[in-house]
């Protein structure tokens, strides 16, 4: 019965795929919608059926790729508490699954990494809004491990998780264009330590073990 919801869905993916990849390459205002109808292999009407305009579809692709992370940290979140881990183990796991997240959307990570740094854009606030649903997902655990007494209260948590979610960005773009000989559980070993020795402190101590034993 939702053949027609589902068909609308599978073209709406066809066109985020198409405009990211071309965005990616050459730029919002170079790419046009004839050239995403192209990529995605429809008609031009179909582009304008879907979405009012090229920027309400950069800014659906923007709110629908956001959405993906964000979905992903919390199953990351959810994994780790159904295995009985510590928050600094779901800090770890959100790690690794931002950094799968990225090696699977790499262009979209690109884009968003530049938009954030835009402040003329019609979908700025929208931008605001689906990062920050990003990024209280990490503040939630950051917050649930200060209140158990696992982590130091002296953390800024939305300072903490913004950078969090930073260095998983950075690193992932930078292990792309530089360093494409590291595995991704090379970067995810690298980021581990740091998340380790930087939010975990010395407080830890039998914690951040289980947290490496957890992603062998």
């Amino acid at each position: 019965m939702d053949s027609g919801g589902g068909r609308r869905q599978a073209t709406r993916q066809k066109l985020y795929e198409a405009a990211v990849t071309l965005i990616a390459e050459q730029g919002f205002s170079a790419t046009t919608v004839d050239e995403i109808a192209e990529r995605a292999g429809v008609a031009k009407g179909t582009v304008y059926y879907n979405f009012a305009s090229k920027s309400v579809l950069f800014e659906e692709l923007l709110r629908h790729g956001v959405g993906l992370l964000t979905a992903a940290l919390r199953e990351a979140v959810e994994q780790t508490d159904q295995e009985g881990g510590s928050r600094v183990d779901a800090l770890d796991a959100m790690i690794r699954a931002g950094l799968v997240f990225i090696g699977r959307y790499p262009a979209f990570t690109q884009l968003y990494v530049a938009e954030l740094w835009r402040t003329n854009r019609a979908w700025q606030s929208t931008l605001a809004v689906v990062r920050q649903q990003a990024v209280a997902v990490v503040e939630d655990v950051l917050r649930e491990g200060i209140a158990n007494g696992e982590l130091s209260d002296e953390i800024d948590t939305p300072l903490t998780a913004a950078a969090l979610v930073g260095m998983v960005l950075v690193a992932a773009l930078d292990r792309q264009a530089f360093q494409p000989q590291r595995s991704l559980d090379d970067v995810h070993a690298a980021l581990s330590l740091l998340l380790q020795g930087r939010v975990g402190g010395e407080r830890l101590g039998h914690v951040g073990h289980a947290g490496h034993a957890g992603h062998k």
